[in-house]
């Protein structure tokens, strides 16, 4: 039987093996390339918005992501943010976000925003939550919560930070 080998006569086998480790081990994550992206270019600010509910007004670092680009295209917004499951805020977004490429989901920690695509709703999270498949991060919120921990639906306007 024939061996399969390379131009260089390496067994074809163990180069496209090793092939595979190296592409799999090099992949970065999403919030790798983001961070790299930052690092080689100092001039790159991260995308702000202002979250202003009653007289606080809550800052947040947005991802460098499609979903995040076109949640900022839909600002400013006034919404109605839901109580759900004591852990998150939620209200519908106007138009869904496109989330093609993006992880399967994400376990979100108090003061991320995401994107629940099934439903097309905006979650920002006051507490951590498991694994959900379906959510996308969008952002992080830079400072205290506690505002939105309050009980009962709250309005809050969000704006885009952007000179």
């Amino acid at each position: 039987m024939r061996r399969h080998t390379s131009i260089t006569g390496k067994p074809l086998s163990l180069l496209l093996a090793l092939g595979a480790v190296a592409a799999c081990s090099a992949a970065p994550n999403h919030h790798d390339v983001a961070d790299m992206k930052a690092a080689s270019n100092p001039e790159l600010q991260p995308m702000k918005i202002r979250l202003i509910i009653n007289d606080q007004t809550l800052s947040a670092a947005m991802e460098d992501s499609i979903p995040a680009r076109e949640f900022i295209a839909q600002l400013p917004l006034t919404l109605q943010l839901e109580d759900y499951a004591a852990t998150e805020k939620i209200a519908p977004l106007p138009r869904r976000l496109s989330v093609a490429g993006e992880p399967e989901g994400m376990t979100p920690v108090a003061g991320d925003i995401a994107f629940y695509a099934p439903w097309g709703n905006l979650a920002i999270f006051h507490r951590p939550f498991g694994y959900s498949k379906g959510l996308i991060r969008l952002g992080r919120i830079e400072g205290g919560l506690q505002v939105l921990r309050t009980e009962g639906p709250v309005d809050v306007r969000i704006e885009s930070d952007q000179p």
